[in-house]
């Protein structure tokens, strides 16, 4: 794997994190009744259920590559068309325009740090938007052959430290660095940025042969 393919990666799965979801609903609830280290406890939990979906999806692949190097280009094709569609629709979000993310009121009850673990591993274990990533587009980010299963681990961590790093960041600036991700402006740049940017990569992955 060349050092392209991994910063890639790294770009989408960076606008990913970054993109309102689950995990940051969640977090914004945890920090402001439990404390920090719930909120690190969440992040935790996320990145478990990262390594969950990135292990299943190795496993799948390398049952796809040994049927058939057929069925893996239809999967890198599907994944193709999947980027695509997201890069279409975030497009049309950033040209009608996005509203202020609304504010998240915070959970009414304390978390143990167990349970802020739980939450976190369930609400990304459970997201349907990673799972579909990982099935979809995951795929197209590793090299056919040898070596593919460490390449395909190296990125599951890579993805993992993105989405630490992020979610720290956010838990250490909650109030400031909440406030900026999810005013209108922001929204609207980072939904036009993922648009272009996964379209390209959409088009440039059917592109390619194994």
């Amino acid at each position: 794997m060349d050092w392209s393919q991994v910063l890639s990666f790294a770009l989408v799965a960076s606008l990913l994190v970054m993109s309102p979801g689950p995990n940051g609903v969640l977090v914004a609830k945890t920090v402001p009744t439990s404390g920090r280290m719930a909120g690190m406890a969440n992040v935790a939990g996320f990145v478990t259920a990262f390594y969950l979906h990135g292990t299943l999806s190795i496993l799948g692949i390398s049952v796809i590559l040994v049927q058939s190097a057929q069925a893996f280009m239809i999967v890198k094709f599907l994944g193709a068309a999947y980027l695509c569609w997201v890069g279409f629709k975030a497009l049309r979000d950033a040209w009608r325009g996005v509203k202020t993310v609304a504010e998240v009121s915070p959970a009414k009850r304390k978390r143990t740090l167990i349970k802020a673990y739980g939450e976190g591993f369930l609400t990304n274990a459970l997201n349907p938007k990673v799972s579909i990533f990982y099935l979809a587009a995951f795929p197209q980010f590793i090299p056919v052959g040898e070596g593919a299963m460490t390449s395909a681990f190296m990125l599951v961590c890579l993805h993992a430290a993105i989405n630490a790093i992020w979610f720290a960041a956010m838990i250490m600036l909650l109030a400031r660095l909440t406030r900026f991700a999810g005013s209108g402006r922001f929204q609207r740049a980072l939904k036009a940025t993922t648009g272009a940017v996964f379209i390209a990569f959409g088009v440039k992955l059917a592109a390619l042969r194994p």
